[in-house]
């Protein structure tokens, strides 16, 4: 799919347009590109079918970006993009990526040291000559180096939400061939770590030369690292590598739990193995020189006396101890861990009243596709400038909106996506916790939401004692039902801002206020071990999308496995609870 491309480019764009202090059009290349980015549709396709015409009525794409969107499928350049990459001759994607650093700044850095990329600016930053710059400063200039020395820290690493479509891609093509009798995803992507290194493949089948050369002519391959009869390495045009490896149907449970890991899991388990006179290793479980298992994961586990934990908890943070104590029938064994049809609905959608792309109507019809009981609007609201946050008056005006389409869905003798039921459309918003802990919005206006959802958007480099005390002080707001992204991480760009996370979650505890799983792939936040440290205190969660557009409400899988390697149960999560329950709830 191209669809990625080409958002990619309509983001620089924009990036470019903001340089030059274009005014409307930056946001129109942005709109484009999130629609694009998240489009389940290959944009290829929908050209195939229903040629300019189609891809004109994408949302977000008008005549001028649906030409541009052509000329790049039947030519694989923009000429529009092209002209100003002579013009700006800088790596932008590289450098917006550094914290804190804009299209103008970079435009500036450009204009007075001919900054092109990562290592200029770094060498230019170590060298001092960036602080003397009109508009930068000494702050700045740390600032900047602290942002390289985190890019760098995940420098070969993608995140789960970049990787796990192009691997389940991959399955599908070689689960297609007849010659493959069994086939699993393994490592860091089967257990859905946040971040991916790279993909690894397990096949059993006994036509290993077709399997073989079929990998290695796959869609996007940029580079063969090496090709044999049990072993293949490929490079993919999107720069992350992938291994397939072939086993025996006698040794596919025991290569599956070893490739899987974690290290540390593993590391555990041939203890165990080794106390009971075996031998673990990917070709089986052996009492001396005799095969005992190794068909299954399962009967491995079984030989050493423990119930098989899920790949998402295999870390060593406690699952092995309760694999074998739920095997001796013991309380506190293994999790039943939460799943994405326990999910009742998403509590943090954006619509068109702010940032997002979509009308309230359009991500309801998104949300009852997936069978959902609720869907809550959270909109950004009025601190928030750059999303056109919403003031009192206008959550007001929404709220009349929100009523119409209630009684319209209410109306309706159609049960949502054959689900019986009322289908209902919450409104909160997304507040923001200013420097001193206050809420931006009156409380006249919070007590008539649903319910209302704080975060930190703003003043990240606060101490720990202030950043700890400004969330608490939000906390403590009655209105305040829900803290969005609670560390305020962003993936592979911004990390966590720094707080006392025992603090936060005894007042969470004592508040009653719910923590989120951001399943945004960019946050992922909270983490896997804060979520299980909330969990452990008795603290409620919600999962959310945080959705800009109507398509990312698919992103709850990924918030989904995030709970799930953070050991959290469908009771744990208040958005598994029925709309009746929910409300009463709040």
């Amino acid at each position: 799919m191209k669809n990625q491309e080409i958002a990619k480019i309509f983001y620089e764009i924009a990036y470019f347009l903001e340089m030059e202090e274009v005014a409307f059009k930056p946001f129109a290349y942005q709109k484009a590109a999130l629609t694009l980015e998240t489009f389940e549709e290959d944009i290829e396709e929908i050209y195939k079918k229903g040629g300019e015409t189609a891809v004109e009525k994408i949302p977000g794409v008008g005549k001028s970006i649906a030409a541009k969107i052509i000329e790049y499928l039947k030519t694989g350049k923009i000429k529009y993009y092209q002209d100003y990459k002579k013009k700006y001759p800088v790596e932008m994607g590289e450098l917006i990526a550094v914290e804190g650093l804009g299209s103008k700044m970079v435009r500036d850095l450009y204009k007075y040291l001919k900054i092109r990329n990562l290592k200029d600016l770094e060498k230019a930053a170590r060298a001092g000559k960036i602080r003397n710059l009109p508009n930068f400063g000494q702050t700045t200039e740390k600032n900047i180096l602290e942002g390289i020395k985190f890019l760098k820290r995940s420098k070969g690493r993608f995140l789960l939400g970049e990787i796990l479509p192009q691997t389940r891609e991959i399955q599908e093509n070689l689960k297609s061939l007849k010659e493959v009798e069994e086939i699993s995803v393994c490592g860091s992507v089967r257990r859905m770590k946040e971040t991916i290194g790279d993909i690894d493949f397990l096949v059993v089948t006994k036509e290993n030369e077709r399997v073989m050369d079929f990998f290695c002519s796959l869609p996007d391959v940029e580079r063969i690292w090496a090709k044999g009869p049990t072993k293949s390495s490929i490079r993919l045009k999107q720069g992350f590598d992938v291994d397939l490896r072939v086993v025996p149907a006698k040794s596919y449970g025991s290569a599956l739990q070893y490739f899987t890991g974690s290290k540390e899991h593993n590391i555990q388990l041939r203890k165990i193995a080794i106390n009971k006179g075996y031998k673990l290793n990917e070709y089986g479980l052996f009492k001396g020189s005799r095969r005992i298992a190794g068909k299954s994961e399962e009967e491995i586990y079984k030989k050493l006396g423990m119930k098989c934990p899920a790949p998402e908890i295999r870390e060593n943070r406690g699952e092995i101890e309760a694999a074998l104590r739920q095997a001796q029938g013991k309380s506190k064994g293994l999790p039943k861990l939460v799943k994405l049809k326990d999910i009742k609905g998403d509590l943090h959608c954006h619509s068109n009243w702010n940032g997002g792309v979509n009308s309230i109507e359009e991500m309801v019809q998104s949300a009852l596709s997936r069978g959902y009981q609720y869907l809550g609007i959270s909109d950004h609201t009025k601190f928030l400038k750059i999303e056109h946050g919403l003031d009192e008056r206008q959550l007001a005006q929404q709220r009349k909106e929100i009523d119409k389409l209630n009684k319209k869905f209410q109306d309706s003798k159609l049960p949502p996506a054959g689900r019986a039921g009322k289908f209902q459309i919450l409104q909160g918003a997304e507040t923001n916790i200013l420097k001193d802990g206050s809420i931006d919005i009156k409380d006249e206006a919070l007590k008539k939401l649903d319910y209302a959802i704080a975060g930190v958007h703003s003043n990240f480099k606060m101490t720990k004692a202030q950043m700890t005390e400004r969330i608490i002080k939000a906390m403590k707001n009655p209105y305040i039902k829900v803290i969005a992204h609670p560390t305020g991480r962003i993936l592979k760009r911004r990390d966590e801002y720094q707080i006392d996370i025992d603090k936060i979650l005894r007042m969470a505890k004592e508040t009653k206020t719910i923590l989120e799983i951001n399943s945004f792939p960019q946050r992922l936040d909270l983490n896997d071990i804060n979520i299980k440290r909330a969990i452990e205190m008795g603290v409620k969660l919600v999962i959310n999308t945080d959705s800009h557009h109507k398509d990312q409400l698919r992103f709850m899988e990924y918030g989904i496995f995030q709970a799930r390697r953070g050991w959290a149960e469908k009771k744990d999560i208040i958005n598994t609870y029925s709309l009746e329950k929910l409300i009463k709830f709040f």
